[in-house]
């Protein structure tokens, strides 16, 4: 009996080790808050981890009361994950990972999330349409299309652009009547 319970002993250890080896899945989850912590976008990776919206919400809820009086960058450890945080004006941006994540690894990716959003949002802010067509490095001789077709692609990214940007005002005039 004790030969067939040292091979389950070793196995189980094993994988106990396993499991506390980084892996390449390193994000959890990402999200980001506004400054009452209600949701404005998220993706949750690991879709064990909280797999209900309920549970998503209960979490990011936690996570929000934990994180949302530092004026700094910030990393937490809630729920036994590692989240690292950024506030910018009043948005707060989190990227989640396991309690044996690296905490640079995970900064590397929030870094790399707020600069995106940062090239994408100055294209979205431009009002002049050859500016944009610049900005998107859209090239005529790359995409073969007939002067009509090039017309309504114009047409419908500035019709885009104008909605985002409009959104994006009032975003910005609700945060400055708070």
């Amino acid at each position: 009996m004790t030969a067939q319970t040292c091979p389950r002993q070793h196995q189980r250890t094993t994988m106990e080790i396993a499991s506390l080896e980084p892996s390449l899945y390193t994000v959890k989850a990402v999200f980001i808050l506004d400054n009452d912590g209600n949701r404005l976008l998220s993706k949750y990776y690991d879709t064990e981890l909280y797999p209900s919206m309920k549970e998503q919400k209960n979490f990011e809820k936690n996570v929000f009361n934990k994180t949302h009086k530092a004026d700094t960058d910030e990393i937490a450890f809630v729920e036994g994950m590692t989240i690292v945080y950024k506030c910018s004006i009043d948005l707060f941006f989190y990227v989640v990972g396991s309690a044996q994540e690296n905490e640079l690894m995970l900064m590397a990716v929030l870094n790399c999330l707020l600069e995106s959003l940062g090239q994408i949002l100055r294209v979205i802010l431009e009002s002049d349409p050859q500016q944009v067509i610049q900005k998107v490095n859209y090239r005529a001789d790359e995409n073969p299309l007939s002067e009509q077709s090039v017309a309504q692609h114009i047409t419908d990214k500035l019709a885009m652009t104008s909605n985002i940007m409009q959104s994006a005002k009032e975003q910005i005039k609700w945060s400055i009547l708070k």
